[in-house]
């Protein structure tokens, strides 16, 4: 029998979860007062009927060799150097969000792909070979980073038609500057786009899940380390 997945994808403003074999996923706010022992808490106790061998996490900020590397900008502290399979009970995969939507995304090739959340994800697939990327927090224009741009700090900031108009021109400059194939624009924000750039798609919540149980499948290539037991 193939071992059950719970998958967390943890969010600036929702934590969601979803185990093998389940179809709906469950969900909680989180925001700035969201610790990683909180999460813990409230995952075992929300899928306390959901029978699991093993987690993976997507976490909203660089992970290397399967540790958050810095303190969520969006989340409360403590998630830095937690016990995660502890803390859940089971052993733990934990991954960069935007990689782990974009696993669950890819169809071959090239692909950038953009998580328009509370935040902004980003990561590359080229040829199965996963690269998550922090270009949030890159200097784009007059002192603001992409995610001031892309994120939800931007959309309020500029309004929806503005905003689109940004993502637009944002998502037509990264795909050339590196050389994908095509886009996938993910997250809770990507909804909200009107009409899609060229050589560009929506991703769905659901690839986040989708890539959660790719992380424990030994069909995944990594360059960098995307995942660690």
């Amino acid at each position: 029998m193939s071992q059950k997945v719970l998958v967390i994808d943890v969010g600036g403003t929702h934590l969601k979860i979803l185990t093998t074999g389940q179809h709906t996923p469950r969900k909680v706010a989180s925001g700035p007062k969201m610790t990683a022992q909180l999460m813990c808490k409230w995952v075992r106790k929300a899928a306390i009927d959901w029978p699991y061998d093993v987690a993976a996490i997507g976490y909203p900020g660089p992970v290397v060799h399967g540790r958050p590397m810095h303190e969520p900008y969006n989340l409360g502290k403590g998630w830095v150097g937690f016990d995660y399979a502890k803390g859940l009970g089971c052993p733990v995969k934990v991954s960069n969000d935007a990689a782990m939507q974009a696993v669950g995304s890819y169809k071959g090739g090239r692909m950038l792909f953009l998580g328009l959340g509370t935040g902004l994800g980003s990561a590359m697939i080229v040829s199965g070979i996963v690269e998550p990327m922090e270009l949030a927090h890159l200097p784009y224009k007059k002192g603001k980073t992409y995610e001031d741009y892309l994120g939800l700090r931007g959309l309020r900031r500029m309004g929806k038609e503005k905003w689109r108009r940004y993502v637009a021109r944002i998502v037509e400059e990264l795909q050339s500057a590196l050389e994908a194939d095509y886009v996938v624009l993910g997250g809770g924000n990507a909804k909200k786009i009107k009409t899609l750039p060229p050589k560009t798609r929506l991703g769905a919540n659901w690839n986040a899940f989708t890539g959660g149980y790719l992380l424990w499948s030994a069909k995944l290539g990594t360059k960098s380390d995307v995942s660690a037991e």
